[in-house]
C-alpha cells in the first residue's frame, strides 16, 4: 500500500528533481574520513541492514567494483547504518552516491538537529549531502541510507562522513575467566570479568552466536538434559569485536525436568477434538478417538468476554452435535485414554476465541478458570491457541526477552502460575500461527519506527519466557501467507519446502527482525512438532501425505530435502499435529495412517 508523503517532502522532492539541492560546503583540510568501508568494497562489514535487506552487488556501482544493495519489503524501508564516533561541538559533511526511487541518507543521534536528505528519482548514480553539527556531549552517531515502503531495490556506494576525528576506540581485549555456574536440566548460568571498554559481550555455544548482553553473566536456556555443552565470548564495542575466549564446558543435569510435561512418546501424533462444536466435519465422541493420537487437544475454552479471563467450556449442545455423549460418559473416556498413556488438554483460544489479559485481574481470572476446567474435567495441561487480535505488542516493545505489553507479561504470568500450581507432570503446549512465531525474523511489533502490524512476532516472548516449561509448540504450517526461511527467501504452505523451513527455524534460532543482537534461541526437537491441516476441508494449505514424508525425511534425516537444506538432521522432532481428529475421521484416516507407518529411523 501506499503511503502519502507529506507535502514538505514532496516540495523537497521536486526541488531535487529540479536540480536545486544546495551544495554542502567542502570539508577542511584536517578534516578526516570517519566512515568505514563506505565503498562496500569488503562486503557490508560496518553495516547493519533491517531485515536481511541489504546485499553487496559487483553492478552497477559508481567506483571501485562493489556496492550496496538494498530491498524494502512490506514495512521494511531496508535502511543500512553505521555507527561512528565523533568529537562534541563539531561539524561534520555526510554524503555518497545513490541510485534509484525515494533514497535517502542522514543522521541521527547528532545531541543537536538530526538531518537527511533525498532524492525522488535517480535513474543514475546521484550525490546526496548535507551537513550536521554535533552537541556538547555527544561522541557517536549513526549515519544511514534507506528507501521507501513499496518501491524497489535501490544502490548507494562511496559513502563518506567528513570531520574531526573522535577519541580513538580500540577494540576490546579477549575475555578472561570464562566460569560455568550452576546448572538445571535445561540452564546452565554463565559468568566472567568485565573487560575494559567493552559495551557489549557475546555469547556463543558451540561455536554459534546466541546472545549479545550489557552485563557480565548470562544463562543459557532451553537446553538438553544430561548433556554438555561448549561455551566462548567475545568484547566488543564500536571498534570491533575481540577474539573468542577459552572455552568452558558445562553439563546439565539428568533429573528429568528438560521433558516439562514428560511421558510423551519419542514421536507423537497432536489433534484437536471438536468438543464444543461440529464444524461441518461431525461429532466425534472422546471413547471414539482413535488411538493414533496421544495428544488430544479439547477445542475450544472460549472467554466469557475479550477481555474478562474468564474462560468456559462445554460440550457440543446435542441440537448441534445430536450424538454428543453425557458429560459423565465424556470425562469417563478422558480417564480411560489417560489410562492408555494418551494425554488430554485444554485448548484456549481458536479463531472466536480472543483472548486479551489486559489486566492483572483478568490475569488471575483466567489462572482460576482454566484450573477449574482442568479439575472438573481431570486434564493433563492446556493448550494455547490464541490467535486474531488476542496477541499485540505495544509500541515501544521491541525486546523480545524482556516483554512491556501487559496481555503478554500478564500470559506468562498466569501460564507460570499454573504450572506451578500442577507440577512436572503438567503438560503445556501451544498454536500459534506463522505470522506471530516465523514472521518474526524480518518483523517485531510496530518496529523501530512504527507502521508495521504490531501482531508481528507477537508470541516470540511467550515462547521464550516459557520455553523451560513448554512441552510442545506446533505453529500451525497452515492459513498463512508466504514467510521469509532463514535463506532469505520465501516459501508459501501446501509443500515440504514451507515445513521444513518454518521448522528448521524453531530448531536453529533466528535473529528477531533482523537484529542480530537479539536472537530468538533454538528449542529443543523434542519440543516441536509440524502443524498440518487433515484434509483440504480443514484450512488452507493442506498438504499431501508424500509432501509430509518428505519434509519429516528432511528435518529427521536430512534426506529427501528440495530446494531447502536444514541446518543439521533432528531425529528427536517429535512429531505432527493436526487440525483435526474430526476432520482427519471425516477424511477416512488418512493423516494419521500416514503417520502411524511413518518410519523415524
Amino acid at each position: 500500500m501506499d503511503r502519502t508523503r507529506p507535502l514538505a517532502l514532496a516540495l523537497a522532492g521536486a526541488l531535487a528533481v529540479g536540480g536545486l539541492v544546495a551544495l554542502t560546503p567542502l570539508a577542511h583540510a584536517a578534516d578526516t574520513e570517519l566512515a568505514r568501508n563506505g565503498g562496500f568494497e569488503s562486503g557490508l562489514d560496518g553495516w547493519s541492514c533491517t531485515a536481511g535487506s541489504g546485499a553487496v552487488v559487483a553492478s552497477p556501482v559508481h567506483s571501485g567494483t562493489k556496492a550496496l544493495q538494498a530491498t524494502p519489503a512490506g514495512s521494511d524501508n531496508a535502511r543500512c547504518a553505521q555507527t561512528v564516533t565523533v568529537k562534541p561541538n563539531s561539524t561534520y559533511t555526510l554524503s555518497g552516491w545513490v541510485r534509484g526511487s525515494y533514497v535517502y541518507l542522514g543522521a541521527s543521534g547528532t545531541g543537536t538537529t538530526d538531518v537527511s536528505t533525498w532524492t525522488q528519482s535517480a535513474p543514475d548514480w546521484q550525490r546526496l549531502a548535507t551537513t550536521f553539527t554535533t552537541g556538547a556531549s555527544t561522541t557517536s552517531v549513526t549515519v544511514y541510507t534507506h528507501g521507501w515502503y513499496g518501491t524497489g531495490a535501490y544502490q548507494a556506494d562511496d559513502l563518506s562522513l567528513l570531520g574531526p576525528g573522535g577519541d580513538p576506540v580500540q577494540t576490546p581485549a579477549t575475555p578472561t575467566g570464562l566460569t560455568a555456574g550452576s546448572a538445571t536440566d535445561t540452564t546452565v548460568t554463565l559468568g566472567w570479568p568485565a573487560v575494559a571498554g567493552a559495551t557489549s559481550y557475546r555469547v556463543y555455544q558451540g561455536g554459534a552466536l546466541v546472545a549479545t548482553v550489557t552485563g557480565t553473566s548470562y544463562t543459557a536456556t532451553g537446553l538438553t538434559a544430561a548433556t554438555s555443552y561448549t561455551f566462548q565470548i567475545s568484547a566488543a564495542n564500536s571498534a570491533g569485536e575481540s577474539a573468542k575466549s577459552a572455552a568452558v564446558t558445562a553439563t546439565t543435569t539428568s533429573s528429568g525436568g528438560g521433558n516439562p510435561g514428560g511421558t510423551l512418546p519419542a514421536h507423537a501424533l497432536v489433534g484437536y477434538l471438536h468438543a464444543s462444536f461440529a464444524n461441518g466435519s461431525g461429532y466425534t465422541r472422546m471413547a471414539d478417538v482413535p488411538d493414533s493420537w496421544d495428544v488430544i487437544d479439547l477445542a475450544f475454552g472460549e472467554p466469557t468476554s475479550v477481555t474478562s479471563g474468564d474462560i468456559r467450556f462445554s460440550l457440543c449442545p446435542a441440537t448441534e452435535c445430536p450424538n454428543v455423549e453425557s458429560a459423565a460418559d465424556f470425562k469417563a473416556a478422558i480417564k480411560a485414554k489417560q489410562a492408555a498413556g494418551k494425554k488430554v488438554l485444554i485448548s484456549i483460544g481458536g479463531q472466536n476465541g480472543q483472548v486479551q489479559l489486559t489486566t492483572t485481574a483478568a490475569r488471575d481470572t483466567f489462572v482460576s478458570s482454566v484450573s477449574k476446567i482442568i479439575d472438573e474435567y481431570g486434564l493433563d495441561g492446556l493448550d494455547i491457541d490464541f490467535e486474531g487480535h488476542s496477541l499485540s505488542l505495544q509500541s515501544g516493545d521491541t525486546d523480545f526477552r524482556n516483554p512491556t505489553t501487559p496481555v503478554v507479561v500478564n500470559l506468562i504470568s498466569a501460564v507460570k502460575t499454573l504450572k506451578a500450581r500442577y507440577g512436572a507432570k503438567f503438560v503445556l503446549t501451544m498454536a500459534p500461527e506463522t505470522f506471530f512465531v516465523q514472521l518474526g525474523y524480518q518483523y517485531y511489533g510496530s518496529g523501530p519506527w512504527g507502521g508495521q502490524d504490531p501482531r508481528a512476532g507477537a508470541y516470540l516472548p511467550v515462547i521464550h519466557a516459557l520455553r523451560d516449561d513448554l512441552t510442545l509448540l506446533h505453529v500451525q504450517d497452515y492459513n498463512s501467507g508466504s514467510i521469509m526461511g532463514l535463506d532469505n527467501q520465501y516459501h508459501s504452505m501446501g509443500g515440504a519446502d514451507f515445513h521444513i523451513a518454518m521448522t528448521d527455524m524453531l530448531l536453529t534460532g533466528f535473529p528477531v527482525a533482523g537484529n542480530t543482537d537479539r536472537v530468538f534461541p533454538p528449542l529443543r526437537p523434542d519440543q516441536v512438532a509440524i502443524g498440518l491441516p487433515a484434509s483440504t476441508q480443514a484450512g488452507n494449505g493442506y498438504t499431501a501425505p508424500a509432501e509430509v514424508t518428505r519434509a519429516l525425511d528432511c528435518l529427521t534425516k536430512k534426506s529427501n530435502c528440495g530446494s531447502y537444506q536444514p541446518h543439521g538432521s533432528r531425529p528427536g522432532l517429535r512429531g505432527l499435529m493436526t487440525w483435526s481428529v474430526n476432520w482427519d475421521r471425516y477424511n477416512g484416516g488418512e493423516f494419521s495412517r500416514n503417520f502411524d507407518a511413518y518410519t523415524w529411523s
